[in-house]
């Protein structure tokens, strides 16, 4: 069975062609700047060379076209035609309270996640657009979704609701969702494999650490809390956005600037974090290579992103009663070993031990802790991909879902 996996962005298009014989990549590569000037196609072919195509993609319709052409390219192509492809899968960013696990799109599924583009306008939209593009290009092949926030619908209503009255639930679903939950789901299964031991046996706590960044809490294979919130913008410090903040901090700095909402929620997720401190970047590597030449606000910087890390373990160590288990996965978690070793610093007392010759590698599955760490921290490169076809492939042969 060929499984596209598809991810669809606002101007964007990520896609993975899967052959689920035996979970071989055939093609991958990515869309940006659909809708704009100078939009472009990049893949990365068999042999591991990239390849660029320039193309005007007006719209999500020819952006997934031009993804079929590249795809059945006599040259750079996989496939020799498109009905080789038997189900197309998506990732879905907000399934808000109606989706609790993957599910075969038809019309309902459409409008309900349509019904969520308040909860995230941009990246709800933009899955939607993808989705309707199969729908007009390849009607008759299946589609399912996968959402970012199911794996952390096992939550319980005292971690997922927020101190204001519960009407604002009822009407409005205002609570805690989470997100980065395939990624989240994907190493705590992972990381037990690779261990040999049972997850339903397993306090875990993982931490998806990228540009955008969020830290769960895994016991016995269901999320008991999660750091982000309504939206992408709660929990740890991250690239560009604040992380938690005391909400009169935005209130009054609203004020102070007379910024409206939008410009505000724009402020908090594209300016603010660790791009904000420095007035440098949002790329950790700038600011770690930064903070090596002696810029005391990519240190401070640092210090601060680590240190909410940090805090969160604690946290969820806490909520747990306990942990067996630490995984860093995605892209600054993978390849970032100050950020995992100042996390990680000053954690003896719940039985943490690093060893800094094995916390030196770089996005390989590999146990960072000392043999005698009575937890294991260890680092799983995150493969949300493959979930998202797993899933896919399960639901159109009509197996459960985990």
């Amino acid at each position: 069975m060929k499984i596209l996996v598809l991810n669809c962005g606002s101007s964007s298009i990520k896609y993975k062609l899967y052959n689920m014989d035996d979970e071989s990549v055939l093609a991958q590569g990515g869309v940006e700047r659909i809708g704009l000037d100078e939009a472009f196609l990049k893949l990365t072919l068999p042999n591991g060379e990239k390849k660029k195509i320039m193309h005007d993609m007006p719209d999500h319709k020819e952006g997934v076209n031009f993804v079929f052409k590249t795809l059945l390219d006599p040259e750079i192509g996989a496939l020799k035609s498109l009905d080789e492809i038997d189900a197309v899968g998506h990732r879905i960013v907000q399934g808000g309270d109606l989706f609790e696990k993957s599910c075969l799109v038809d019309k309902s599924v459409e409008d309900g996640i349509e019904s969520l583009c308040d909860l995230a306008p941009v990246h709800n939209a933009g899955h939607l657009k993808g989705i309707r593009a199969v729908d007009a290009l390849m009607p008759d092949v299946p589609q399912v979704t996968v959402f970012d926030n199911a794996f952390h619908s096992t939550m319980p209503p005292y971690a997922y609701l927020y101190g204001v009255p519960y009407e604002f639930y009822e009407k409005y679903h205002v609570r805690r969702y989470g997100f980065h939950g395939t990624s989240h789901r994907y190493v705590s299964h992972r990381v037990c494999e690779f261990l040999g031991v049972d997850i339903k046996t397993q306090k875990i706590i993982t931490c998806h650490i990228g540009n955008g960044a969020s830290v769960a809490a895994v016991k016995y294979g269901k999320v008991i809390d999660t750091s982000m919130g309504l939206t992408p913008l709660a929990g740890v410090m991250m690239g560009s956005r604040s992380g938690d903040i005391d909400p009169s901090a935005v209130t009054y700095i609203m004020q102070k600037t007379g910024m409206a909402p939008q410009e505000m929620a724009d402020f908090l997720n594209k300016q603010s974090g660790v791009l904000g401190i420095t007035g440098l970047s949002s790329d950790m590597r700038e600011i770690e290579n930064a903070d090596a030449e002696g810029n005391e606000r990519a240190h401070l910087a640092l210090q601060m992103y680590n240190y909410r890390i940090k805090k969160y373990i604690g946290a969820y160590a806490a909520a747990m009663n306990g942990v067996d288990i630490i995984v860093w996965t995605a892209g600054v978690g993978e390849n970032q070993e100050g950020v995992r070793w100042d996390s990680c610093e000053g954690l003896d007392y719940l039985g943490v031990k690093m060893d800094r010759e094995r916390n030196h590698v770089r996005s390989k599955e590999q146990i960072l802790s000392a043999d005698d760490s009575k937890v294991k921290v260890v680092m799983i490169p995150t493969d949300e991909e493959i979930v998202i076809a797993r899933d896919t492939m399960a639901i159109v042969t009509g197996k459960q879902v985990d």
